[in-house]
């Protein structure tokens, strides 16, 4: 990672996962170089699962393949744990079905350990801002898969939607608003927020409108 930085916004708190020591070390300086605040940098899933909750990151940088728990489980883990977590893979390995289990457990986007270190930056930050980050020629991918899912209900491998992400749909189908999902299901107005988003960003739909049609296209609003 060579390229040069430009300055970003020291507010994104970022959490490195990843088995190897020198390439942690190494992300870990490039993203604190250009202002980044590393609020964690571990080795394994198992730990990154038990201090994310008091770290609080923006940004979690995930290696896919750690020791003991995989990256993708660890992503299922912290995805559980707190729905608006955001979870970037950064992985050597840019085969089809390891991008789509990370994205499938929830990761927001998918980075190859090749790309430049200006590239990284910038996915971080956009991460943080809640968008989708790819590397070039994975986005078709996962746009297709994600497409051929919802079009796919019955199949088995969809499901796309936890049971609590389908819980939030079928009150907001019924035209609850956020704050009154929130009471109903005893969670935070944040949660409910952050489950309605991730519901749109994984069937590829755009507004409430759209997740309401879906839901009662698939019986979920009776």
């Amino acid at each position: 990672m060579t390229d040069a930085l430009a300055a970003h916004d020291p507010a994104i708190r970022v959490m490195i996962v990843d088995d190897h020591p020198i390439w942690r070390t190494a992300v870990e300086r490039d993203l604190v170089s250009v202002g980044f605040e590393v609020v964690a940098a571990v080795g394994d899933g198992e730990a990154a699962v038990r201090i994310a909750p008091a770290t609080r990151p923006d940004v979690v940088l995930m290696d896919l393949q750690l020791p003991g728990m995989s990256g993708v489980d660890t992503t299922a883990h912290l995805v559980a744990a707190d729905p608006g977590v955001r979870v970037l893979m950064l992985s050597s390995s840019g085969e089809d079905a390891d991008v789509l289990a990370a994205t499938k457990a929830g990761a927001r986007g998918y980075l190859v350990k090749s790309a430049t270190a200006s590239a990284l930056v910038d996915a971080v930050t956009r991460t943080a801002a809640g968008e989708a980050v790819l590397s070039p020629g994975l986005a078709s991918l996962v746009l297709g898969e994600y497409r051929r899912m919802a079009t796919e209900p019955g199949s088995q491998d969809a499901p796309l939607l936890s049971e609590r992400e389908t819980e939030v749909l079928r009150l907001v189908a019924k035209g609850l608003t956020a704050r009154q999902v929130a009471d109903r299901l005893v969670l935070s107005h944040r949660t409910v927020q952050n489950h309605v988003q991730n519901t749109l960003r994984k069937l590829q739909l755009h507004n409430k409108v759209e997740l309401t049609r879906w839901a009662i296209e698939q019986g979920l609003a009776e």
